[in-house]
């Protein structure tokens, strides 16, 4: 059985109980279980084949379905959290890729700007986690004049769009998170922590991850770069754990390099962390990472030294080391063959004759020397 403190469990194959989680209301508890997540191709280089029908949405707006989404499509004035790749229809310029970036763009339906009209009439028929293909045309893109600044656009260009839509938002009606107040942000991205918590709960990683994403873009660089005191600390109580949920449903999925990013954010915050310490240093550990994972278990038990999964860890990474060093030596016997044995000289009983006659000659010869004198 795993234990999280408002967040999955961190083990990548088998269940663990996570270090230093102790027990609260908000604690989740959940059976192991597997899981499916479906991402975007890391190289983005060129839009993805679809398959599925076209969908005719608008006049200049076609869809096509990559990966089916859930629940209802978000309505007028809904918040919508967004991930894209934009192409120049007919070509390989990429002039934009959030995914690359790391961030995932708001996008309020109504209120988006004149170029992006197409993708929000697409983002409107779509629903929470599906991804699709957008053909947009110029007319609702960049028009006639293009942009020659960023995105780089030529006049008169189709656009493709792969979108997903992480999810949205119908609490503040056509408020953008640049127009909310501090409380008012740390309270919607609690909302969607919770919500993700309920998600996995169910057992419903892929939709608990995107309430965890929608939670942290509530919680941008350019937000928490304002924050001071108690403030600072209200977000990071919501973002932290959500950083660290993100982890450990990334370790379950077996995406370890993605988790170690999520736990080392959170320790760029707080370097005492023992469960960003703790989940690191599993990711690292499946990655054959053992002496930076050991490093990770080293410092997380300097903060936690009785916790049992710690030491677990520890304990497992020195096996696996004599294991290691074991093969290593029956490799190197196999590889150079056994060692000759040294074969004791036969003894020649002439020379051994031969040095004792000689050695009582010069005793003898000594002996009379001596008498002499």
């Amino acid at each position: 059985m795993a234990v999280v403190e408002e967040d999955a469990a961190p083990a990548a194959t088998a269940a663990a109980s996570d270090p230093a989680s102790g027990s609260s209301d908000n604690e989740i508890t959940v059976e192991d279980a597997s899981f499916v997540h479906t991402e975007p191709p890391q190289d983005g280089s060129a839009p993805p084949v679809a398959s599925s029908d076209m969908e005719v949405l608008h006049e200049k707006v076609k869809k096509q379905v990559i990966k089916e989404g859930h629940g209802k499509r978000p309505l007028k004035f809904a918040t919508c959290f967004v991930h894209y790749r934009a192409w120049v229809q007919g070509s390989s310029h990429k002039f934009e890729d959030t995914w690359q970036e790391q961030h995932p763009i708001e996008l309020v339906l109504g209120k988006e700007k004149k170029e992006m009209s197409g993708l929000g009439i697409g983002v409107g028929n779509m629903r929470s986690g599906e991804r699709a293909l957008l053909h947009v045309g110029w007319e609702l893109g960049y028009g006639k004049e293009g942009s020659f600044s960023f995105p780089n656009v030529p006049p008169v260009a189709d656009l493709v769009y792969e979108v997903e839509l992480i999810g949205f938002d119908d609490i503040k009606e056509g408020k953008a998170r640049s127009d909310m107040t501090v409380e008012e942000r740390i309270a919607a991205a609690d909302r969607r922590k919770i919500e993700g918590n309920e998600y996995f709960k169910e057992k419903k990683l892929e939709e608990a991850m995107q309430q965890y994403e929608m939670a942290i873009a509530y919680m941008g660089d350019d937000f928490m770069f304002q924050l001071f005191g108690k403030y600072r600390d209200m977000a990071l109580a919501v973002k932290n754990p959500c950083h660290l949920n993100m982890a450990a449903c990334l370790i379950k999925l077996n995406r370890f390099n993605e988790a170690i990013v999520q736990c080392s954010i959170v320790l760029s915050e707080d370097e005492s962390n023992v469960k960003a310490l703790f989940r690191r240093g599993k990711a690292k550990s499946e990655l054959g990472q053992t002496e930076s994972a050991r490093e990770d278990f080293q410092k997380a038990k300097k903060y936690s030294p009785e916790d049992k999964e710690i030491l677990r860890e520890l304990r497992l990474l020195s096996e696996q080391d004599k294991a290691l060093y074991q093969k290593q030596k029956e490799l190197y016997k196999g590889l150079f063959g056994p060692r000759p044995e040294v074969k004791p000289k036969k003894a020649n009983y002439l020379t051994i004759f031969w040095q004792w006659l000689v050695s009582l000659i010069r005793y003898l010869v000594q002996m009379f020397k001596h008498k002499k004198e």
